[in-house]
Protein backbone atom coordinates (compact mmCIF):
# COMPACT_ATOMS: atom_id res chain seq x y z
CA UNK A 1 0.00 0.00 0.00
CA UNK A 2 1.58 3.43 -0.99
CA UNK A 3 2.66 5.74 1.66
CA UNK A 4 0.18 8.19 1.40
CA UNK A 5 -2.72 5.58 1.56
CA UNK A 6 -1.34 4.23 4.58
CA UNK A 7 -1.00 7.57 6.23
CA UNK A 8 -4.52 8.00 5.41
CA UNK A 9 -5.72 4.75 6.86
CA UNK A 10 -3.90 5.56 10.10
CA UNK A 11 -5.18 9.47 9.94
CA UNK A 12 -9.19 8.11 9.67
CA UNK A 13 -8.50 5.51 12.44
CA UNK A 14 -7.69 7.85 14.57
CA UNK A 15 -10.23 10.41 14.05
CA UNK A 16 -12.80 7.17 14.19
CA UNK A 17 -11.35 6.90 17.74
CA UNK A 18 -11.70 10.62 18.44
CA UNK A 19 -15.10 10.72 16.95
CA UNK A 20 -17.94 12.02 19.80
CA UNK A 21 -19.72 8.26 18.55
CA UNK A 22 -16.86 6.08 19.05
CA UNK A 23 -17.53 3.94 21.78
CA UNK A 24 -13.50 3.86 22.04
CA UNK A 25 -13.16 7.19 22.69
CA UNK A 26 -13.33 7.16 26.32
CA UNK A 27 -10.40 4.63 26.39
CA UNK A 28 -7.87 6.97 25.04
CA UNK A 29 -5.35 8.16 27.44
CA UNK A 30 -3.73 11.62 27.46
CA UNK A 31 -0.33 9.85 26.55
CA UNK A 32 -1.73 8.03 23.38
CA UNK A 33 -3.81 11.09 22.37
CA UNK A 34 0.15 12.73 22.57
CA UNK A 35 1.65 9.42 20.53
CA UNK A 36 -1.22 9.82 17.47
CA UNK A 37 0.04 13.69 17.42
CA UNK A 38 3.56 12.56 17.20
CA UNK A 39 3.23 10.06 14.68
CA UNK A 40 0.90 12.29 12.76
CA UNK A 41 3.11 15.15 12.90
CA UNK A 42 6.08 12.95 12.64
CA UNK A 43 5.17 11.74 8.86
CA UNK A 44 4.51 15.07 7.93
CA UNK A 45 7.80 16.33 8.20
CA UNK A 46 9.26 13.05 6.47
CA UNK A 47 6.76 13.63 3.91
CA UNK A 48 5.81 17.42 3.23
CA UNK A 49 4.61 16.40 -0.03
CA UNK A 50 1.34 14.98 1.62
CA UNK A 51 0.39 18.14 2.75
CA UNK A 52 0.68 19.67 -1.01
CA UNK A 53 -1.02 16.93 -2.73
CA UNK A 54 -3.98 16.95 0.09
CA UNK A 55 -3.45 20.46 -0.39
CA UNK A 56 -4.25 20.30 -4.53
CA UNK A 57 -6.98 17.87 -3.93
CA UNK A 58 -9.00 20.21 -2.35
CA UNK A 59 -8.51 22.82 -4.41
CA UNK A 60 -10.05 20.28 -6.94
CA UNK A 61 -12.83 19.71 -5.52
CA UNK A 62 -13.43 23.02 -4.32
CA UNK A 63 -13.48 23.97 -8.37
CA UNK A 64 -15.16 21.37 -9.43
CA UNK A 65 -18.43 22.18 -6.70
CA UNK A 66 -17.80 25.78 -7.88
CA UNK A 67 -18.36 24.67 -12.00
CA UNK A 68 -21.30 22.55 -10.89
CA UNK A 69 -22.49 26.08 -9.17
CA UNK A 70 -22.48 27.94 -11.91
CA UNK A 71 -23.52 25.39 -14.31
CA UNK A 72 -27.17 25.16 -12.32
CA UNK A 73 -26.77 29.18 -12.50
CA UNK A 74 -26.58 29.24 -16.03
CA UNK A 75 -29.15 26.66 -16.57
CA UNK A 76 -31.63 29.06 -14.43
CA UNK A 77 -30.36 32.53 -16.08
CA UNK A 78 -29.67 31.61 -19.07
CA UNK A 79 -32.79 33.88 -20.93
CA UNK A 80 -31.28 36.80 -18.70
CA UNK A 81 -27.22 35.69 -19.96
CA UNK A 82 -28.53 34.38 -23.37
CA UNK A 83 -31.38 36.54 -24.54
CA UNK A 84 -31.95 39.45 -22.50
CA UNK A 85 -33.45 42.60 -24.62
CA UNK A 86 -31.09 45.05 -22.55
CA UNK A 87 -27.93 43.89 -23.75
CA UNK A 88 -25.57 44.26 -26.83
CA UNK A 89 -25.30 42.03 -29.75
CA UNK A 90 -22.58 41.89 -32.08
CA UNK A 91 -20.70 39.44 -34.87
CA UNK A 92 -23.59 37.53 -36.23
CA UNK A 93 -26.72 37.84 -34.28
CA UNK A 94 -27.99 34.60 -35.42
CA UNK A 95 -24.77 32.73 -34.97
CA UNK A 96 -25.18 29.17 -33.36
CA UNK A 97 -22.73 29.72 -30.78
CA UNK A 98 -22.83 32.64 -28.27
CA UNK A 99 -20.16 33.84 -26.39
CA UNK A 100 -20.97 35.84 -23.37
CA UNK A 101 -18.37 38.48 -21.80
CA UNK A 102 -18.79 40.42 -19.10
CA UNK A 103 -16.18 43.42 -19.00
CA UNK A 104 -15.23 46.59 -17.79
CA UNK A 105 -14.41 49.42 -19.82
CA UNK A 106 -11.86 50.57 -17.15
CA UNK A 107 -10.14 46.85 -17.21
CA UNK A 108 -6.61 46.47 -18.16
CA UNK A 109 -7.05 42.63 -18.78
CA UNK A 110 -10.87 43.30 -20.87
CA UNK A 111 -8.27 45.64 -23.56
CA UNK A 112 -5.89 42.58 -23.49
CA UNK A 113 -8.64 40.38 -24.66
CA UNK A 114 -10.37 42.78 -27.05
CA UNK A 115 -7.84 41.73 -29.84
CA UNK A 116 -8.76 38.29 -29.01
CA UNK A 117 -12.43 39.17 -29.30
CA UNK A 118 -11.85 40.94 -32.73
CA UNK A 119 -9.80 38.19 -34.35
CA UNK A 120 -12.93 35.33 -33.16
CA UNK A 121 -15.58 37.54 -34.62
CA UNK A 122 -13.59 37.84 -38.09
CA UNK A 123 -12.67 34.25 -38.09
CA UNK A 124 -15.90 32.73 -36.97
CA UNK A 125 -19.01 34.18 -38.93
CA UNK A 126 -21.10 31.86 -37.28
CA UNK A 127 -19.97 33.36 -33.95
CA UNK A 128 -22.84 35.68 -31.90
CA UNK A 129 -21.48 37.90 -29.30
CA UNK A 130 -22.96 39.59 -26.61
CA UNK A 131 -21.73 42.37 -24.33
CA UNK A 132 -22.58 43.10 -20.68
CA UNK A 133 -21.84 45.81 -18.84
CA UNK A 134 -20.27 44.93 -15.55
CA UNK A 135 -18.55 47.76 -14.19
CA UNK A 136 -17.29 46.85 -11.02
CA UNK A 137 -14.30 49.26 -11.04
CA UNK A 138 -15.16 52.94 -9.75
CA UNK A 139 -18.24 55.32 -10.76
CA UNK A 140 -15.83 56.34 -14.34
CA UNK A 141 -16.90 52.69 -14.94
CA UNK A 142 -20.23 52.97 -14.05
CA UNK A 143 -20.67 56.49 -16.09
CA UNK A 144 -19.09 54.95 -19.07
CA UNK A 145 -21.43 51.76 -19.23
CA UNK A 146 -24.57 54.07 -18.52
CA UNK A 147 -23.80 56.23 -21.94
CA UNK A 148 -22.86 53.02 -23.93
CA UNK A 149 -26.03 51.06 -22.79
CA UNK A 150 -28.12 54.43 -23.58
CA UNK A 151 -26.10 54.57 -27.17
CA UNK A 152 -27.66 51.35 -27.87
CA UNK A 153 -30.79 52.97 -29.15
CA UNK A 154 -28.73 54.54 -31.68
CA UNK A 155 -25.98 52.38 -32.32
CA UNK A 156 -26.27 48.62 -33.52
CA UNK A 157 -24.58 46.07 -34.21
CA UNK A 158 -21.40 46.61 -36.29
CA UNK A 159 -21.61 50.82 -35.64
CA UNK A 160 -22.12 49.55 -31.94
CA UNK A 161 -19.03 47.41 -31.69
CA UNK A 162 -17.31 50.33 -33.51
CA UNK A 163 -17.75 52.25 -30.74
CA UNK A 164 -17.00 49.62 -27.95
CA UNK A 165 -13.79 48.66 -29.73
CA UNK A 166 -12.80 52.40 -29.79
CA UNK A 167 -14.05 53.26 -26.00
CA UNK A 168 -12.66 50.14 -24.83
CA UNK A 169 -9.07 51.03 -26.78
CA UNK A 170 -8.91 54.46 -24.94
CA UNK A 171 -5.65 55.06 -22.71
CA UNK A 172 -6.22 56.22 -19.18
CA UNK A 173 -9.13 56.49 -16.74
CA UNK A 174 -12.50 56.04 -18.57
CA UNK A 175 -15.88 57.96 -17.75
CA UNK A 176 -18.81 59.68 -19.15
CA UNK A 177 -16.43 62.07 -21.04
CA UNK A 178 -14.56 59.59 -22.61
CA UNK A 179 -17.60 57.52 -23.99
CA UNK A 180 -19.42 60.91 -25.14
CA UNK A 181 -16.17 61.66 -27.17
CA UNK A 182 -16.28 58.42 -28.85
CA UNK A 183 -19.65 58.86 -29.48
CA UNK A 184 -19.87 61.72 -31.02
CA UNK A 185 -16.60 61.08 -33.14
CA UNK A 186 -18.59 58.16 -34.87
CA UNK A 187 -21.63 60.05 -35.41
CA UNK A 188 -24.39 59.90 -32.37
CA UNK A 189 -26.88 62.50 -31.10
CA UNK A 190 -25.39 63.80 -28.29
CA UNK A 191 -28.60 65.06 -26.83
CA UNK A 192 -30.52 61.87 -27.36
CA UNK A 193 -27.50 59.69 -25.68
CA UNK A 194 -27.35 62.21 -22.83
CA UNK A 195 -31.43 61.91 -22.47
CA UNK A 196 -31.40 58.51 -23.03
CA UNK A 197 -29.17 58.00 -20.16
CA UNK A 198 -31.25 59.23 -17.41
CA UNK A 199 -34.29 56.38 -18.82
CA UNK A 200 -34.76 53.66 -16.09
CA UNK A 201 -33.87 51.00 -18.61
CA UNK A 202 -30.23 52.00 -17.87
CA UNK A 203 -29.86 51.35 -14.64
CA UNK A 204 -32.11 48.38 -15.02
CA UNK A 205 -30.03 46.87 -18.01
CA UNK A 206 -26.51 47.30 -15.12
CA UNK A 207 -28.52 45.78 -12.35
CA UNK A 208 -29.68 42.66 -14.36
CA UNK A 209 -26.48 42.00 -15.27
CA UNK A 210 -25.11 42.74 -11.20
CA UNK A 211 -27.42 40.23 -10.82
CA UNK A 212 -26.29 37.56 -13.31
CA UNK A 213 -22.83 38.06 -11.82
CA UNK A 214 -23.72 37.61 -8.50
CA UNK A 215 -25.56 34.43 -9.46
CA UNK A 216 -22.46 32.88 -11.39
CA UNK A 217 -19.90 34.46 -8.72
CA UNK A 218 -17.95 36.55 -10.91
CA UNK A 219 -16.15 38.92 -8.88
CA UNK A 220 -14.01 40.68 -11.61
CA UNK A 221 -13.46 41.43 -15.61
CA UNK A 222 -13.35 39.95 -18.03
CA UNK A 223 -15.54 36.87 -17.67
CA UNK A 224 -17.25 34.96 -20.27
CA UNK A 225 -20.09 32.43 -20.41
CA UNK A 226 -19.51 30.13 -23.25
CA UNK A 227 -22.03 27.23 -23.49
CA UNK A 228 -22.64 25.95 -19.65
CA UNK A 229 -19.22 26.77 -18.89
CA UNK A 230 -18.01 29.83 -16.80
CA UNK A 231 -14.53 31.00 -18.18
CA UNK A 232 -13.33 33.62 -16.10
CA UNK A 233 -9.73 35.82 -16.75
CA UNK A 234 -8.03 36.99 -19.82
CA UNK A 235 -7.63 33.31 -21.08
CA UNK A 236 -6.21 34.45 -24.66
CA UNK A 237 -7.02 33.37 -28.03
CA UNK A 238 -5.73 30.11 -28.58
CA UNK A 239 -8.43 28.75 -25.04
CA UNK A 240 -11.40 30.53 -26.80
CA UNK A 241 -10.73 29.66 -29.92
CA UNK A 242 -10.51 25.52 -28.55
CA UNK A 243 -13.66 25.96 -26.83
CA UNK A 244 -15.61 27.83 -29.27
CA UNK A 245 -14.34 25.33 -31.86
CA UNK A 246 -15.88 22.44 -29.38
CA UNK A 247 -18.87 24.19 -29.44
CA UNK A 248 -19.63 24.31 -33.08
CA UNK A 249 -18.34 20.70 -33.14
CA UNK A 250 -20.36 18.75 -30.26
CA UNK A 251 -22.32 21.69 -28.32
CA UNK A 252 -19.81 21.44 -25.17
CA UNK A 253 -16.42 23.44 -24.51
CA UNK A 254 -15.09 20.37 -24.40
CA UNK A 255 -15.81 17.36 -26.32
CA UNK A 256 -15.43 13.76 -25.33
Amino acid sequence: MPMFYRFALVCSLILAAFSPMSPARAEISPAQKSEFEALIGAYLKEHPEVVRDAMAELERRQKEDEDTARQKAISGLSDQIFNSSMQAVVGNPNGKVTLVEFFDYNCGYCRRTLEDITRLSKEDNDLRIVLKDFPVLGPGSVEAAQIAIALRNQFKGDKYWDFHQKLLSTRGQVGKTQALSVAKDLGADLAKVNADSANPVVRASIEEVMKIADGLNLTGTPSFVLGDEVIVGAVGYDELKAKISSMHKCGKTACG
